[in-house]
């Protein structure tokens, strides 16, 4: 490297070894580092909980549009305020429904209205 001659490397050179002999340059250098790892580390679990959150979304409504075919296919068009219900419910509702629904002869039995 002391054999580099390009005046912009030889200046970035002297900037270098100037802050490396600067103790304060030093421990901000070394707390921004840190920053930067900490943001990446915070940004990397924000992703996989979107990316968790987005398959459990997934899985909601596909288990939701599962009991809404098993319900016309057994008990004719389900009316809107059914859907609604459905649309509200939480994936255990949901388990919980589609088991009644595999179930039941009539509507009712299933929704319990």
């Amino acid at each position: 490297m002391s054999t580099i001659t390009h005046p912009a490397v030889r200046q970035a050179m002297e900037e270098l070894q100037h802050l490396s002999e600067d103790a304060e340059a030093r421990r901000l250098a070394f707390v921004r580092e840190r920053a930067l790892r900490d943001e990446v580390s915070l940004m990397n679990t924000a992703r996989e909980e979107g990316r968790e959150e987005g398959v459990g979304l997934g899985v909601r409504q596909e288990r939701e549009a599962a009991l809404l075919r098993i319900l016309e296919l057994k008990f004719g068009p389900v009316p809107d305020t059914i859907r609604g219900m459905l649309r509200s419910a939480s994936l255990d509702e949901l388990l919980q429904l589609f088991d009644k629904a595999l179930r039941a002869s009539q509507l009712d039995e299933v929704i319990g209205t």
